[in-house]
């Protein structure tokens, strides 16, 4: 026998129905659920007509006032319609929230304590984190201007940190079953080779874009040369140059150029040639087609951007004092603030005032060498006596502190506690290809050689003498 169910509850059922899912309604309900009749009733009670539903909505959000509740009113909901399966918005359960992380970006001069502090968290939780066995662990003691920290918390405790090193890397510390634990997150990166051939017509930034070389990549080889070649000087119209280098792709979009494998360089006639080995301990570095390697032991100038404005002169009269006074080293004049930088690997001996030469750096290279930067505005963050610094790092910035006439750099270079000129003294080779890694670094360099001159022949025939291919 069918069951009669009465027309008053199957009109009631179609209202629920239409009014939530009506287009244009304001509130977005979850679908109305009708529960399955009860399997003990075979029928409806004769008063289920007296069923009231009633359904008090408010304005639309169109109309601009706010909604009001949802009142439902279901005497028989046990009977086998529900009016708990239509849930309104503000009393649906709440999703979890999303982890929340503090960004911070780096302020010129912030360390991390300064970053901690600003979050209001205090050393127990930053201290931890520089004992961490991890390479990438030291650049949180060297954080830069721009460098974005996220951190997140549990409550008052540090939860997990990330700090992108680059495009490729992230540092990655978070809280495990036995402590805090770092990682180091690494992007797949697909490495594609490039070939570069140009010649000197006007000045190398505008022959190298000729090329089709990006200011990056121009300025990539002005450091990798620079030992052999004075770009400022030596240049003349008709040297060539022809480079093989890495661009760097992430999921199929270039991100930019890689390093240099090969350069060579013709500048006057003389031939000059760079290739890059990386040791079986993971250090790159470039070596000429000996093994030996292409650049000092020392950087010849300090500063990247300059003017002598006074040399080396046992004789000279000092410009403040109006005395004979030996001057002991060479001054170079540059823009208050400009970068010093350190003219080889060595280690901090002084950092402080040093009398008329204001505010000095003194750093020890090994047991013969020694080299001074004086009359500072400030030093670098972390330049200190016992610091480890390497050639070409930051260690204070150009000012006119002691007895200066104006914004300058003092530098002197002794050679087993003798001062030497600077600009004149011979400068020793870094480190050669080890004995042991000659074979796998002769055989890379001969491949490098041998593509160098096929590509090389396959593009001088472009009428401009300028190509790139990839």
């Amino acid at each position: 026998m069918g069951v009669h169910i009465p027309v008053a509850v199957v009109i009631a059922g179609a209202a629920i129905i239409a009014l939530v899912t009506r287009p244009g309604d304001a509130y977005r309900h979850s679908p109305v659920e009708l529960t399955p009749l009860r399997s003990d009733v075979g029928f409806l009670p004769p008063d289920a007509a007296d069923f009231a539903l009633r359904w008090e909505r408010g304005t639309d959000a169109a109309d601009g006032a706010p909604d009001t509740p949802i009142v439902m009113t279901n005497p028989f909901g046990a009977y086998g319609l529900s009016a708990a399966s239509v849930t309104p918005p503000d009393v649906a359960e709440a999703t979890p929230p999303a982890e929340q992380w503090d960004v911070i970006t780096i302020q010129r001069g912030q360390t991390l304590s300064g970053a901690f502090d600003a979050l209001g968290m205090g050393p127990s939780q930053w201290l931890p984190l520089l004992q961490l066995d991890n390479d990438e662990i030291d650049r949180l003691e060297r954080l830069r201007e721009g460098d974005l920290l996220k951190v997140r918390r549990d409550g008052e405790r540090l939860a997990e940190l990330r700090l992108k090193i680059d495009e490729f890397k992230t540092l990655h510390i978070e809280q495990g079953p036995d402590g805090l634990e770092a990682t180091t997150l690494t992007a797949d990166i697909e490495r594609r080779q490039a070939f570069a051939h140009g010649a000197i017509d006007s000045s190398l930034f505008l022959s190298g874009k000729a090329a089709g070389m990006s200011d990056r990549l121009i300025m990539s080889m002005v450091q990798v040369l620079a030992y052999d070649v004075d770009f400022a000087y030596d240049l003349r119209e008709g040297d060539r140059f022809s480079v093989l280098y890495e661009e760097l792709y992430r999921d199929g979009e270039k991100l930019r150029d890689g390093d240099i494998l090969a350069v060579e360089f013709i500048n006057r006639g003389r031939t000059v040639q760079a290739f890059r080995f990386e040791d079986d301990k993971g250090r790159a570095s470039y070596y000429r087609p000996d093994g030996e390697a292409v650049k000092t032991a020392f950087l010849r100038n300090p500063l990247n951007v300059y003017r002598i404005s006074s040399h080396f002169n046992l004789n000279r009269r000092h410009p403040v004092l109006n005395t004979i006074r030996a001057h002991r080293g060479t001054d170079y004049a540059a823009p208050h603030g400009t970068p010093i930088r350190s003219t080889g690997d060595g280690k901090v001996v002084f950092a402080g005032h040093q009398g008329g030469f204001g505010r000095v750096v003194i750093i020890r290279h090994g047991g013969t060498y020694q080299t001074k930067y004086a009359h500072m505005s400030r030093f670098r963050s972390g330049i200190r006596a016992g610091a480890h610094v390497r050639q070409g790092q930051v260690i204070g910035y150009v000012g006119s502190s002691g007895l200066a006439t104006g914004p300058h750099l003092h530098f002197e270079f002794l050679v087993n506690g003798v001062h030497r000129d600077p600009l004149t003294v011979p400068l020793p080779r870094s480190e050669p290809v080890p004995k042991a890694q000659m074979t796998a670094f002769k055989a890379q360099t001969e491949a490098y050689i041998a593509r160098l001159q096929s590509l090389r022949e396959t593009f001088t025939a472009d009428a401009s003498g300028s190509t790139v291919a990839r």
